[in-house]
């Protein structure tokens, strides 16, 4: 038996995903696999078989035994083929089975499909797996291998087809025909993608594979004639459900679909060819539009365009060219696009009939892409003769045009140089003008005489221009023959006024120089004169200011002095106003006018009168002010020497007083009562001397009102003695002040009048500048020789306390409180608080009653409003603070 000689299977033979192999090649791998694969194989092969079978009114129930004699093998191949095979054996020996067995083998051979290692003997006798590879073949090329899907065939034409149909949907990626439809998902999507009608697709869930595979079974079989060909149960619980048993019953969905398919393809290719005939009619229609229209357009522009009538005006000509470039850049590029359009048109139709097996397209009689082609042509030839005459008649026109625009130009500019100038010429300006401005009049005739000689070559080029214009016949040459002879008569007639202006100019010129040398020694005389008469003046009305008799006596010399020069001056002006006559009187013969200005100098002869007039009124009122002022001077001496008189008692008084003042202070001899009442004699002894202040104040007003600041006959001013004064009234009142301290602080500490004496004659020994005033190198000195040891940290402290404002001094005062305060016993914060306890009955706080019982009215109701509450548990209300109230008496906290 050919079973016994199965070769072993090959590696390159085993199959690859999404590879084509060959039935027989898969079959010699199966061989090998699992049988859980061998019965869904049996399952799906033998409903396969008997969805065909029942077809011909038969059925197999066991698919090895049921093939074995070759009759429904044979009559299976002619259900699904549609062909007749040749007629069976009847009988029933082996013989007769295999032979059988090869009608339908020879018949699948005929069908392009090589049968490896399967026999008639195998499928004779019963054998399953050659049976099932049989049948596999079968399905392969009679069910899958005709499948083909954008250029691929068979098992890729059928996995691109699923893959297709599944991609819109959820949680479906069809990769093989095994492990991707295991959940079901695939082949329920299959029935949606077609018949949404048949499953809702949304209630499905991945994690019922057996629910979804079942449905999708159920639904196949009811609705779509597709039998049940596999289990449900099976296909989940195999790791890798068999592939063939897969394909074969997917690929019945896709001949079960093929039908509504292919009526889309058909419809879809209808409308397609419908579609392409339709584009190719509206080209034609497009391009037999767009033909009629441009042929029609050139039929209307070529006669324009041989008008060969030609405009007299430039003008006119420039409009018709105007209208050519509009027709060129307007009108034509959007027909030259049109012709474009066109001719693509027509090839784009062409291409488009050609490609679609259409017939070309032949336009209308006189509407080819030749004949549209030949009219431009014609259009364009006419188009180019139309340009070159326009351009020929422009040239001529404009050379007419150019030759009158010039000779317009060269008269205008001519006749705008010469307007005037005949008047000009024709002016006596020089009779009234200065010397230099009849040689500026000079330079400016010559340069107009080298101007004109300029112009005579722009006057030959006028006449030029005329005589060319009427040789080319223009049709103004009457009003150009006009201009041009106007232009040539004024001319002459400058070049006539130019010599007789030069001759008038020479003449006069000659009689100013004789004038300005006149001006010139007048100039020359008048300055200095002028600038004498400018500093008398000035003198004369020179504010001055004095301060004594001495001063004044001296102003009134100098002036007697320059009275004294006045004689000589009236000379030198009568020689200098007689040089202004003599040029008067050459004016006056030569009938020259005269400008009144002299060139070399501001100063004209009635300024000089006018001054000389001013300097003579000056003088007795200069006479006048000095007089009075020598009055003034004497009143104001008056007034020094009065004030002088009591600053100089005063001054002295007020010095002796502070000098006596200090010696008060600082005397250690008797009592310090007794030092007050000297001291309180001297301060009534001051009081009563403030009348001589005042009467000084009085006598001092008087000296500001009139305005004298200086005495030379005292050394005091009012300022001195305010101030020698108010030092005064300070002194006396600080020094009653230090002795009353002096008092309270020798009652309070119970010092005695021998210590303050002790303290008062170290402090003077040590007051080196007698100003009542220790420098701190001083007072140290005076702590060391007093027994103190003193380091720099205890000095610092102790200055802490005697100079608190940081002025670098120690005054007798503070000295004292120091002194006190080393030497006499004192209160401190804590022996007024053992007081208020005692008050308090020993308690921590005190009532506000207790105060009032204990202390006076006044010292009660004080502590009351400076006292804190008390704070502690076992106070009753209103209770106060007695412990911090005490602290801040001696600065240890806020009062």
């Amino acid at each position: 038996h050919r079973s016994t000689l199965q070769p072993q299977p090959h590696p390159s033979h085993l199959f690859r995903e999404h590879q084509y192999m060959s039935p027989e090649d898969e079959w010699d791998r199966d061989l090998l696999l699992d049988p859980a694969w061998e019965k869904q194989q049996r399952k799906t092969f033998t409903a396969w078989c008997n969805s065909h079978l029942r077809k011909a009114g038969t059925q197999i129930e066991n698919i090895e035994d049921d093939f074995r004699n070759g009759l429904k093998l044979m009559l299976l191949l002619e259900v699904i083929s549609g062909e007749r095979l040749p007629k069976p054996d009847k009988g029933k020996m082996r013989f007769h089975k295999i032979a059988n067995v090869n009608k339908a083998l020879d018949f699948i051979c005929s069908k392009g499909v090589k049968l490896v290692s399967i026999g008639a003997e195998e499928i004779v006798d019963g054998n399953t797996k050659m049976t099932l590879g049989m049948i596999w073949t079968i399905i392969l090329r009679f069910a899958i291998q005709d499948i083909s899907v954008e250029e691929t065939s068979a098992k890729e034409g059928l996995l691109l087809w699923c893959q297709r149909k599944t991609a819109p949907y959820r949680n479906v990626n069809v990769q093989n025909f095994h492990i991707s439809w295991k959940d079901g998902l695939a082949l329920c999507a299959l029935i949606h993608r077609h018949r949404p009608d048949l499953i809702d697709y949304s209630k499905l869930r991945k994690d019922d594979p057996i629910g979804n595979l079942n449905t999708a079974f159920e639904v196949a079989e009811k609705y779509l004639d597709i039998p049940k060909m596999l289990d449900a149960e099976d296909i989940v619980n195999t790791p890798k459900p068999d592939e063939k048993a897969i394909m074969t019953y997917v690929s019945c969905f896709y001949h079960a679909f093929a039908g509504a398919e292919q009526a889309e393809t058909a419809a879809n290719r209808i409308c397609k060819v419908l579609a392409v005939n339709q584009e190719n009619e509206k080209l034609m229609e497009e391009y037999e539009k767009l033909a009629s229209e441009l042929l029609e357009w050139i039929r209307k522009t070529i006669p324009w365009l041989e008008n060969r009538m030609a405009e007299q005006q430039m003008k006119a000509m420039q409009q018709k060219l105007e209208d050519f470039r509009d027709y060129r850049r307007i009108h034509k590029p959007p027909r030259v696009q049109e012709k474009c359009q066109l001719e693509i048109n027509f090839n784009t139709l062409q291409t488009k009939l050609r490609l679609s097996n259409r017939p070309a397209f032949m336009p209308s009689e006189g509407k080819m892409v030749s004949d549209i082609a030949n009219a431009w042509k014609g259009l364009e030839q006419v188009e180019k003769g139309y340009e070159e005459w326009l351009l020929t008649e422009i040239r001529r026109l404009e050379r007419l045009d150019h030759l009158a625009e010039k000779f317009k130009q060269k008269c205008s500019l001519h006749q705008s140089w010469t307007s005037g100038k005949e008047e000009l010429l024709s002016m006596k300006d020089y009779e009234s003008a200065s010397l230099m401005e009849i040689r500026a009049l000079m330079r400016k005739h010559e340069a107009f005489e080298s101007d004109l000689a300029a112009h005579q070559d722009r006057v030959e080029q006028i006449a030029a221009i005329a005589q060319e214009l009427n040789e080319l016949d223009y049709h103004d040459a009457s009003s150009v023959n006009a201009r041009c002879q106007g232009i040539c008569d004024q001319w002459d007639n400058l070049g006539t006024l130019t010599q007789k202006r030069r001759d008038s100019l020479e003449r006069v010129e000659k009689l100013w120089e004789t004038i300005d040398q006149l001006y010139l020694e007048f100039a020359k005389r008048a300055a200095p004169f002028n600038n004498w008469m400018d500093g008398a003046m000035e003198d004369l009305q020179d504010m001055f200011i004095v301060h004594s008799t001495e001063e004044i006596h001296s102003l009134i010399t100098a002036h007697d002095q320059f009275k004294a020069t006045l004689p000589e001056a009236d000379k030198e002006r009568m020689a200098t106003m007689g040089i202004q006559s003599e040029i008067v009187k050459i004016a006056q013969t030569y009938g020259i006018k005269l400008s009144g200005v002299n060139p070399y100098t501001n100063l004209s002869p009635q300024d000089i009168t006018n001054k000389w007039e001013a300097v003579k009124h000056l003088v007795p009122l200069r006479d006048q002010m000095l007089q009075e002022e020598v009055a003034r001077q004497q009143a104001n001496e008056r007034l020094r020497r009065q004030f002088a008189a009591q600053a100089n008692i005063i001054g002295p008084w007020i010095q002796t007083k502070m000098e006596e003042i200090g010696h008060v202070s600082v005397d250690i001899a008797g009592s310090l009562e007794e030092q007050m009442n000297n001291l309180k004699q001297y301060e009534q002894n001051i009081i009563n001397y403030k009348c001589n202040i005042d009467k000084l104040e009085g006598d001092h007003q008087l000296s500001q009102e009139s305005l004298i600041f200086d005495n030379k006959h005292t050394n005091y001013t009012m300022e001195h003695i305010r101030v020698g004064w108010e030092q005064l009234l300070t002194t006396i009142a600080r020094t009653i002040n230090e002795v009353e301290n002096q008092i309270l602080t020798r009652d309070a500490k119970g010092i005695s009048q021998e210590q303050l004496n002790e303290f008062r004659a170290s402090f003077n020994h040590f007051d080196r500048k007698r100003n009542g005033m220790m420098d701190p190198d001083d007072f140290r000195a005076c702590l060391i020789s007093m027994g103190y040891d003193l380091g720099e940290v205890e000095f610092a402290r102790i200055m802490t306390l005697v100079d608190s404002n940081n002025t670098g001094v120690v005054t007798f005062q503070a000295f004292i409180d120091f002194m006190t305060r080393e030497t006499a016993e004192t209160d401190t914060a804590d022996q007024v608080m053992a007081s208020f306890k005692i008050l308090a009955s020993d308690k921590a706080y005190i009532t506000v009653d207790e105060l009032r019982r204990e202390l006076p009215a006044e010292q009660a109701e004080y502590c009351i409003s400076r006292m804190t509450r008390y704070i502690g548990a076992d106070g009753p209300a209103g209770a106060l603070d007695y412990i911090s109230f005490s602290s801040a008496l001696y600065g240890e906290s806020d009062l």
